[in-house]
């Protein structure tokens, strides 16, 4: 199980070698943890560390919440690093956790939210980061980071749209919301393949199960709950797994929904290589009606309206270009200048070209 050093007591196992920030091993597997290895854990600012269930003496180890001081005190600390430094951080912790739920381990919000909330912090100085969070995955850990990103976009919605007391939690279900394919056959979680079709009917039974590893959570509303079973219903009734259609549909399932679709199909998949943001968003915007919701929809697509003029961009026909002016009603489609004519396109008028991706 993984575990904060602050949950560590003398008689601990090591499952995993302890690696510090030059990646040579800070105390070694299958040490039995004194109280001077304690101490180096704090002193090197480890956030976790994988031990055995059982002490060195045989007895179960149970490890005890962690406090909301001690939440406090990561937070603080992890403030001093970059967003990308956060996010990457992230990322690793909820690998960790999420193999922690394929073994079996029941959710500790504890942990969760000692890992998810300092970066659900850094929402308002991430703002467009939030549109890029597909740069920094590939196909082999999308799963790991669309857990981070999908809190991360699913707040942002929930407080752009005024939810100053919910939106964290609604943050929360996003990092939740696929906890239940932790118990996913293994092989099929791991399949590189194309899934068959009874596979895939397996697969969409995920918010079922990830409803029934939070139904008994007390510190998450019965809202939160629903939105982690709901966030793959579709307003038209498309979606799963029980193909409710809108007026059942939960608000902040409509937010999850919204956030999911996008970080997936922005980013790098084993059956799907990524998409151009603005493609993804104009194709949600079509189906705002539909199948996402018209509220949630605006609100991110005002997030587009940020990006200033003169923001440099990779247009579809491989030109670079910059913004000059962007168009309320047109936020996906600006006017850009072309880099190498000093063209002004205005891609409104220019349906086979979009942008590709923004260049950092």
């Amino acid at each position: 199980m993984w575990v904060h050093p602050k949950q560590l007591i003398p008689g601990c196992r090591l499952m995993k070698d302890v690696v510090g920030k030059t990646n040579n091993p800070i105390v070694m597997k299958n040490t039995v943890l004194a109280e001077q290895h304690i101490e180096i854990l704090h002193a090197f600012l480890i956030d976790n560390v994988e031990v055995s269930d059982r002490l060195a003496n045989g007895k179960l180890f149970v490890p005890e919440e962690l406090k909301e001081e001690d939440i406090a005190k990561r937070v603080q600390v992890e403030e001093d690093l970059s967003f990308e430094e956060m996010y990457l951080n992230t990322v690793k912790a909820y690998k960790q956790v999420f193999l922690n739920w394929q073994s079996g381990s029941p959710i500790n919000m504890n942990q969760v939210r000692s890992i998810i909330i300092p970066l659900l912090k850094q929402i308002e100085q991430a703002n467009l980061d939030l549109f890029l969070l597909h740069k920094y995955s590939s196909k082999d850990d999308y799963f790991y980071h669309h857990g981070v990103a999908n809190a991360l976009i699913s707040g942002f919605l929930a407080k752009k749209m005024g939810y100053q007391k919910e939106w964290i939690q609604v943050g929360l279900a996003g990092f939740l919301a696929d906890c239940g394919m932790s118990k996913i056959n293994i092989n099929l979680f791991n399949k590189k393949g194309t899934l068959s079709l009874a596979e895939y009917e397996e697969i969409k039974k995920h918010p079922t199960y990830s409803y029934r590893m939070v139904e008994k959570i007390p510190s998450l509303s019965v809202e939160i709950k629903l939105a982690i079973l709901q966030h793959h219903e579709r307003l038209d009734g498309s979606g799963y797994p029980l193909g409710m259609e809108r007026s059942k549909i939960h608000g902040f399932a409509s937010i999850l929904a919204v956030s999911d679709t996008y970080h997936a199909m922005t980013s790098e998949r084993i059956y799907q290589p990524k998409q151009s943001p603005f493609k993804v968003i104009e194709e949600m915007m079509f189906y705002q009606f539909d199948k996402f919701s018209h509220e949630v929809i605006q609100s991110f697509v005002k997030g587009l309206a940020n990006f200033s003029t003169g923001t440099k961009v990779l247009l579809s026909n491989q030109k670079k270009a910059e913004i000059v002016f962007i168009e309320h009603s047109h936020p996906t489609r600006p006017m850009v200048r072309i880099e190498d004519s000093q063209e002004i396109l205005p891609l409104k008028d220019r349906q086979s070209i979009y942008i590709e991706e923004i260049l950092v």
